[in-house]
């Protein structure tokens, strides 16, 4: 008789068992824990084509992932298979990791509650394994590495932290105080508060230049060159970088008012005659510094009607 032959013949046998349902429950009525056991339904374990191991591994391991029913709603079964002779120091961290990738999956399917995943390893080593399969137990300290993965994580939600505590946090005040009102008021409101930070000179002048550039990005204030100004009264040493900045935005809606009053000139222009209409975009665009060339390029003026509206 013929003999085929597979370069991982563990891997290869293992599943093509365990691909069977009735084995399959077999080997989890078998092996479970008792207290993991009695929440799962085993009679509607279902075999999944998933697998978490990367490709440079796969000599090494080789995993099956079941769905089943929980008590507590849907869930799975990890089984990963260990193929060679020594044993992975850090397996328990590798069950975790391709756990949460089993429940990073089932997310992905469009549910919105995390399943319970249960990682179970199968070892036929030459002698018994040895490594730890608690993986809290892996790090220098477990005491607090079962503390912090086993509590609620830190959380800094700034929007219920008062300004006067902010104002004392230093180098992060300024940026904590523009994140909690940035879609909340006008942030005029907060020049006082802005130029004592300032005045403390906690920040260098590109952090400063960052943090101005988001407030004028992502905030809102009527008159922006108002309050660069005003800033700018609070910090001498700041006092420059922060006026030209002002100075650049007094500019800049200067020119964004020429444009809309040539446009709104224009269209009423059309109605009520475009010579006269002209005249008026020419007397404002005059009024507003532009060139004689440019407004006769504009208006189609000439610079002898310009002169009349100099008179």
């Amino acid at each position: 008789m013929m003999k085929i032959f597979s370069a991982t013949p563990h891997d290869a046998i293992f599943k093509q068992l365990l691909h069977h349902q009735a084995i399959a429950r077999d080997f989890l009525q078998i092996h479970l824990p008792a207290t993991l056991l009695a929440r799962c339904r085993l009679d509607t374990l279902q075999l999944t084509s998933s697998s978490f191991i990367e490709e440079n591994l796969r000599a090494r391991y080789s995993d099956i992932l079941y769905a089943l029913q929980t008590h507590e709603g849907p869930g799975y079964i990890y089984v990963l298979i260990e193929h060679q002779s020594t044993t992975d120091k850090l397996m328990a961290f590798r069950l975790i990791r391709y756990a949460i990738a089993a429940m990073q999956q089932h997310l992905d399917a469009g549910h919105d509650t995390l399943p319970l995943v249960i990682p179970m390893l199968f070892y036929h080593g030459p002698r018994p394994w040895t490594s730890r399969l608690n993986w809290l137990e892996l790090f220098a300290d477990p005491i607090l590495a079962a503390s912090l993965y086993t509590q609620d994580f830190p959380l800094v939600d700034i929007t219920v932290i008062p300004d006067d505590e902010i104002m004392t946090h230093r180098r992060m005040a300024m940026l904590e105080l523009l994140f909690k009102h940035i879609r909340q008021r006008d942030l005029a409101t907060l020049h006082e508060q802005l130029g004592v930070l300032l005045l403390e000179n906690w920040l260098t002048a590109p952090q400063l230049d960052a943090l101005i550039s988001y407030m004028l990005q992502a905030g809102g204030t009527q008159h922006p060159e108002e309050l660069i100004t005003r800033l700018a009264e609070y910090s001498p040493q700041h006092r420059e970088q922060l006026m030209t900045i002002a100075e650049w935005l007094a500019e800049k809606g200067r020119k964004q008012g020429i444009v809309q009053g040539m446009e709104q000139g224009i269209e009423q222009g059309e109605a009520i005659g475009r010579r006269e209409e002209a005249y008026k975009i020419a007397r404002n665009m005059l009024s507003a510094g532009l060139t004689v060339t440019l407004i006769t390029q504009l208006t189609g003026l000439t610079a002898d009607d310009l002169e009349t509206q100099h008179d």
